[in-house]
C-alpha cells in the first residue's frame, strides 16, 4: 500500500475510519488522502438557501464548496490522526460520491480505499443503491469497508 484513499462523511464513525486508515497506512510508510465529497444536491440546497438572504449578495460557488469540503477534510485529519506519524493530503469535490471518489482515487494513484458501508439489507441495497459496493465492485484494487 503506497498511497490509500479514505472517504470522509459528516458521521461519527469517520474519525474511526480515518485512524484506523492512517495506523495502517503509518505501519507500511505509505501516503493517506482524505476526500470528502459534497452532492450536487447539498450544493444546490444550500445555494438556494443563501440565496434567499435578502439584500445579502451572497454568492456560494462551487469553488467555495470543494475549498469547504477540503477543509472539513482536513479538520477530521488533524483530529483523527493526531499522534500517528503519517503523511496525508486532504482533498474536497462536488459531485457525485461514486465518481469523484473513483476520480480521486484514479487521480491521487490510490491503491486503497477505506470507505464506511452501511448496514441495509439486500432488499434495501436494491431499492436505494449502496455508494460502499458501487466503489467495491468498480475500484481496481483492495478496499476496506468500516461500519459502525
Amino acid at each position: 500500500m503506497d498511497r490509500a484513499l479514505a472517504v470522509v462523511d459528516a458521521k461519527e464513525s469517520t474519525k474511526a475510519l480515518v485512524r484506523e486508515a492512517g495506523e495502517l497506512v503509518a505501519a507500511v510508510g505509505g501516503e493517506l488522502v482524505l476526500l470528502h465529497v459534497t452532492t450536487d444536491e447539498e450544493y444546490e440546497s444550500k445555494r438556494q438557501a443563501m440565496e434567499q438572504i435578502p439584500e445579502s449578495g451572497v454568492q456560494y460557488s462551487a469553488q467555495q464548496v470543494e475549498g469547504g469540503a477540503e477543509q472539513f477534510a482536513a479538520d477530521v485529519g488533524r483530529e483523527a490522526l493526531d499522534g500517528i506519524d503519517v503523511s496525508y493530503e486532504a482533498v474536497g469535490a462536488l459531485g457525485d460520491e461514486q465518481e469523484q471518489i473513483l476520480k480521486t482515487a484514479d487521480r491521487h494513484d490510490c491503491d486503497h480505499l477505506f470507505i464506511a458501508g452501511e448496514k441495509r439489507s439486500p432488499t434495501g441495497k436494491a431499492l436505494f443503491g449502496d455508494l460502499t459496493q458501487s466503489v467495491i465492485l468498480n475500484f481496481d484494487g483492495p478496499v476496506t469497508v468500516v461500519t459502525e
